[in-house]
């Protein structure tokens, strides 16, 4: 599988911006997707994932009500609507995929074997 992100940028704060996964290689049935962001010398985190085949989402503490990930099955694509950025929400973006994930796991980086190239999130004050 590969992942490709895109659509971060630069944005004043409380605006919105939307970056995109779209995978090749296979299609995402049965696959839990999901956002991690890497805040500037700071560690990899969980933002949201979407377990493909149920639809079901999970959201940081940090992000939720903020944040909203959805997926489109003809574009084999997920989204992540971010929504009241801050300039606490500055950080690279990357998706990651794995196959389907218990969930206990699914916050973890670990669990995922497929990463995109991360796409860059600045929100400035």
């Amino acid at each position: 599988v590969q992942l490709q992100a895109s659509g971060g940028g630069l944005v004043q704060a409380g605006g919105s911006l939307r970056p995109s996964c779209a995978a090749s290689g296979r299609t995402f049935s049965d696959y839990t997707v999901g956002w991690f962001r890497q805040p500037p010398g700071k560690e990899r985190e969980f933002v949201a994932a979407i377990r493909w085949s149920f639809g079901s989402t999970y959201y940081a503490d940090s992000v939720e009500g903020r944040f909203t990930i959805s997926r489109d099955n003809a574009k084999n694509t997920v989204y992540l609507q971010m929504n009241s950025l801050s300039t606490e929400d500055t950080a690279v973006y990357y998706c990651a995929a794995n196959g389907r994930l218990i969930a206990s796991s699914i916050r973890n980086n670990n669990a995922y074997s497929y990463w995109g190239q991360g796409t860059q999130v600045t929100v400035s004050s």
